[in-house]
């Protein structure tokens, strides 16, 4: 077993492959305070990649709500109760990833679904982590919660299912950190399934082969949005890339957001992938509960959400949050104002702090009528 860097959980660790990072790492940021589980992304994403036979139950992107929600059912619990309990010695990780402690020649620790796992996408949809008591709601603020959980694949810096695939079908691209399938390699034995910890690489019982989220890459080549970002009506969403060939860049999005700032954490990163999809965590939901899920960062990067207001800088960089159908490559504050340029250096987004409105007086003189409306 190699032994590769994991930034996530500040120590090296074991994995069956040695390789160069990627030129770039395509990366997502997800703001969970903001998300209202509209599901716009899900069928963007439905129509524009997954409507074929044996695609009827694959979504490659979906949003669940936590504390119950789950899709495929359990994902996240099956695997919980495989690994050993999680241990952090402040940002270091103690406890072993799903591919430690075996051999090189086994798999990554995993499950696999079952077929009615599948059935019910929506399972849990905004049920609140305990019953709300009659005339509680009334009272303002109370201690139930719940919160949407956005999620596609992680196209991983360390991935399970390139590990996994006894084909070498499932490969990740050098240019920008994409993993894809070979469907001419594939042949279907599912242990890409088995082995992803988000179970985000799917069965097609037509096709006999295995499928997952290709990162739109179609449109990333052509510098734009992801489907799911660009649809993404709650603004919740950032797509671009992250620096892997050098120091972190002030003037990138994301690498502001998630290296400098370190705002925006992974999910679940004591399984070792590395995933590249960062939630800024909710900030309404018990420590006890995120602390698993997102890591020792948490404490912080909640912290830090609270204050955003008066930072100028991060605040702008999460202002360009569906400001652009283009991929942001650079951005600045200038005064009231965030500028961002896509990698040609074309200006693609200007957003203000504070967004001007303009209010008209209740009858309009000029078409003889009263508005209800004025601002």
């Amino acid at each position: 077993m190699a032994k590769r860097k994991n930034e996530q959980l500040g120590r090296n660790m074991e994995y069956p492959y040695d390789a160069p990072l990627p030129q770039k790492q395509v990366a997502y940021i997800f703001d969970i305070n903001k998300c209202i589980d509209c599901q716009t992304c899900s069928v963007a994403c439905k129509n524009g990649w997954t409507s074929g036979k044996g695609e009827e139950y694959i979504f490659w992107n979906n949003v669940e709500t936590k504390p119950y929600g789950g899709y495929p059912i359990n994902w996240d619990l099956k695997l919980l109760e495989k690994v050993e309990p999680v241990k952090w010695d402040k940002e270091v990780l103690q406890s072993k990833t799903i591919f430690e402690g075996r051999s090189p020649l086994d798999p990554p620790l995993g499950h696999a679904p079952q077929p009615m796992d599948y059935a019910a996408p929506n399972l849990g949809e905004d049920e609140l982590s305990e019953a709300v008591a009659q005339g509680e709601h009334f009272q303002g603020l109370h201690p139930k919660w719940m919160f949407y959980l956005a999620r596609i694949c992680n196209h991983c810096t360390l991935p399970a299912c390139v590990a996994a695939c006894p084909r070498q079908a499932v490969y990740k691209r050098d240019e920008d950190g994409i993993v894809l399938i070979d469907q001419e390699r594939c042949r279907g034995y599912q242990e890409c399934v088995k082995a992803c910890p988000y179970k985000k690489a799917f069965y097609n019982l037509v096709s006999r082969t295995s499928e997952k989220c290709i990162g739109c890459y179609p449109r990333v080549e052509q510098g734009e949005a992801a489907l799911c970002v660009e649809s993404c009506i709650g603004k919740i969403r950032m797509h671009g890339f992250l620096s892997t060939q050098g120091a972190p860049r002030e003037d990138n999005p994301l690498d502001y957001i998630i290296k400098i700032r370190k705002l925006a954490l992974p999910l679940y990163p004591q399984f070792g992938t590395s995933p590249n999809v960062y939630y800024i965590p909710p900030i309404h939901v018990p420590n006890t509960f995120l602390k698993q899920m997102f890591g020792p960062g948490l404490e912080d990067s909640k912290a830090l959400y609270h204050k955003v207001k008066d930072d100028k800088q991060l605040l702008g960089a999460l202002m360009l949050f569906g400001a652009s159908d283009r991929i942001v490559d650079k951005f600045k504050v200038e005064g009231e104002t965030v500028i961002g340029w896509d990698v040609d250096g074309k200006e693609v987004a200007r957003v203000p702090f504070t967004e001007p409105h303009y209010v008209h007086d209740s009858y309009d003189k000029k078409h003889g009528v009263y508005r209800h409306n004025t601002t």
